[in-house]
């Protein structure tokens, strides 16, 4: 159907002698084909600084920024399709690691807690219920991942 490239790229230098050690910085850089050019890290909950970047973006917060995306912009599709014009939509997510015994952490569930602004007519509490489960339902990433998806 499609293909989405990003290039990572990653180095380390001349100089570095602990690699082996642990000690390397984990800062890296995400392009993409449209030219943008992101500064990646690990997330210092995960490496501490100095060996990560605080001010970099994580996989983990581009998991959520990732999700969040999606949703916004499938949402903003059903609610066209609904007759329902936005103006604003905002949505501060967040993502929870969950840790099992003997298991590799990961994201386990990511809240979503959108504020939408629309220019006349509102949905009802039911409409705007069946608008983010149909949106749900038809976000790629949402149905690409086994991570819960929840909005409220």
């Amino acid at each position: 159907m499609s293909e989405h490239r990003a290039t990572i790229q990653w180095s380390t230098s001349a100089s570095a002698t602990d690699f082996t050690k642990g000690r390397y910085s984990r800062e890296h850089t995400w392009e993409f084909d449209g030219g943008v050019t992101i500064a990646g890290s690990s997330s210092p909950s995960v490496v501490p600084a100095p060996w990560s970047s605080a001010a970099a973006v994580d996989p983990e917060e581009a998991f959520v920024a990732s999700l969040s995306s999606c949703h916004m912009l499938t949402f903003l599709y059903v609610a066209m399709k609904a007759g329902f014009a936005v103006t604003s939509y905002r949505d501060e997510a967040v993502g929870t690691m969950k840790k099992e015994a003997g298991k590799t952490p990961w994201i386990s569930h990511v809240k979503l807690t959108p504020v939408i602004v629309y220019a006349d007519k509102t949905p009802t509490a039911e409409e705007l219920a069946k608008l983010h489960h149909a949106a749900h339902d038809q976000c790629f990433i949402a149905q690409s991942v086994k991570t819960e998806v929840t909005v409220g």
